[in-house]
Parts: C-alpha cells; sequence; structure tokens
C-alpha cells in the first residue's frame, strides 16, 4: 500500500467538525460544512475567496442545486439557499431535538440521501432517508447509529455507506429508476483499521476513499475485493471526509476536525480542523446536483 503525506493546507479553518466536502463545477469552487460551527463554506481555490453562509441550525451536508443555489440538511430536515440570502426552511423531518442531519449526496438522478444520528451517538437513534427531487421522503433504514459515507458506482447500481460503529463498507443495489435499495452487503471489513470510518468518495476507477476520524489519515480500498491500496496521512487525528475537485476532478480535498481533541492533541497537530488538498494520482467522479 503506497503511503503519503505531501498534503497541502488549502484553509487553516480551526472547523470545529469540517464534513461533506463537494466540488460545484459550474461555480468551480468547493462547498464543504463546519457541522456544529453552522457555517457552509464556498470556496474558490483560485482566488482563496470564501463566501460563508451561516445556518440556524447545525448543518450536515450542503450540496449544489440544478436550479442554482444550496440544498442544505440541517439539524431538522431540508432547507433552501439562494444566491446570499438566508437558508430557508422547505421539508422538516426529524421532531427529535436530540437528533440531527449528518452526511448527505445526491445520486446521478439528483435524488438526496441523507442520514442522521444522535449527538450523543447513541446505538440506532438515527434513520437513512432519500430526498426527491419533488420534495418525497423516504426512509430506507431505521435503526442507524451514525449515518456517514456514501458514492456510487459508475453505472449507479451499486450504491457503497458507511455507518460508522460498524467499522464496514456495506454495498446495496441500486433500481436507477426509483433508487430503491435492496441485497445488502459487505464489502469492506475495517474492524482491525486504527481510526472510525467517517466519510467516502469514489473514484474514477472505482476506488473508495475512506476518512478515518481518529486514524489520521484517508486510506483507498478496492470493493472487489476489501483491499486497502493507498493511504494518505494527515497533520490531524480527526479525518472527517473527502471528495475529489477542480477542474480535472484529480484534486482530493480532505476535512477535518478539531472538536474532540484536548489541549494536548491541539498543540501538537494546530493545523486540526483544517482543509487539505492533495493530487493522489487518480481523477475522481462528478458531485451530483439536486434535481428539484
Amino acid at each position: 500500500m503506497e503511503s503519503r503525506q505531501d498534503v497541502e493546507l488549502v484553509q487553516d479553518a480551526r472547523a470545529a467538525l469540517g464534513e461533506g466536502p463537494a466540488w460545484d463545477a459550474a461555480s468551480g469552487r468547493l462547498i464543504w460544512v463546519d457541522i456544529l460551527g453552522r457555517r457552509v463554506h464556498r470556496l474558490d481555490p483560485v482566488s482563496g475567496h470564501d463566501a460563508i453562509v451561516e445556518t440556524p441550525l447545525d448543518v450536515g451536508a450542503a450540496v449544489p442545486r440544478r436550479a442554482g443555489g444550496l440544498l442544505l440538511a440541517l439539524q431538522d430536515g431540508f432547507w433552501r439557499q439562494e444566491g446570499s440570502g438566508a437558508p430557508e426552511p422547505w421539508i422538516r423531518v426529524v421532531e427529535d431535538a436530540s437528533v440531527r442531519f449528518n452526511d448527505g449526496k445526491c445520486d446521478p438522478a439528483g435524488r438526496l440521501y441523507a442520514g442522521t444520528m444522535g449527538y450523543d451517538a447513541g446505538p440506532g437513534a438515527g434513520a437513512f432517508y432519500r430526498l426527491d427531487p419533488d420534495g418525497r421522503v423516504t426512509p430506507l433504514l431505521d435503526g442507524v447509529t451514525i449515518s456517514n459515507g456514501l458514492a456510487w458506482s459508475a453505472d449507479a447500481r451499486t450504491f457503497y455507506y458507511i455507518d460508522s460503529p460498524l467499522r464496514r463498507i456495506d454495498a446495496f443495489d441500486v433500481d436507477p429508476g426509483t433508487g430503491a435499495l435492496s441485497r445488502r452487503r459487505t464489502v469492506v471489513d475495517l474492524a482491525s483499521v486504527t481510526g472510525v470510518p467517517d466519510g467516502m468518495a469514489i473514484d474514477a476507477d472505482g476506488g473508495l476513499w475512506v476518512a478515518f476520524f481518529g486514524g489520521g489519515c484517508v486510506r483507498r480500498y478496492d470493493p472487489a475485493n476489501g483491499a486497502a491500496t493507498a493511504e494518505v496521512l494527515l497533520p490531524a487525528r480527526d479525518v472527517t471526509s473527502c471528495a475529489f475537485g477542480g477542474p480535472d476532478l484529480a484534486d482530493l480535498y480532505i476535512t477535518t476536525a478539531r472538536v474532540a481533541a484536548d489541549a494536548a492533541e491541539l498543540a501538537a497537530r494546530p493545523l486540526s480542523g483544517g482543509l487539505f488538498r492533495i493530487r493522489p494520482g487518480v481523477r475522481g467522479t462528478p458531485t451530483e446536483a439536486f434535481a428539484g
């Protein structure tokens, strides 16, 4: 397994819980969130300009919309944000204030998949949902603990998913027409790996890039055999997610957190909570926008 640590610091953001990077090809910006900081970042990597949207609730995910603006998964459900305006509520999903949305992404058809977790990470407190462009919300999984990484195969017929405490990557068959999931099975066993699997991205060759909270790295796995094939080491212990971006989709952007770090940890790794980038030698797949 090739191991690299030549990452570039893009932003010393000091995010409490950086998450959910997504490349918006239409604007050439990287969208990412600080969940507990209640901020959505829209970074232009060329100029360094970062347009920040403040949110009224914790923000688990932000994705571009085909119609313009952003779709947000806030603590209680789905919100929409236009231009420089304030986010506006759209569909309330979560009634329990002890539960919040965590990670979310869109499939090639423009449907958003997003899951929830308890603030105390209590077993089975969360769920996993599909939001269709017409606003219909369909529960897909219950008994989820920490809904995290998501990715689709190139033909959109296989969906990869991480419920973090299970320490594995599961695959589902997907009905491309309806978005329905079936035949869940484990394709990568992560039980013996240091750190907890968090966010995930897929490259053009089908490799799964997984961030490890508490593991200080992102690793690439081959879902065909479960083998680790590459590793990127970060100057932060709590690595949260990753996404491919840039004009050629050859930059891997990586988010980190500092919320769980004590004073000694922050002294040893002061860049915790920063946004990083590396060119890992493979291209990624495009970020899909919400069709509604």
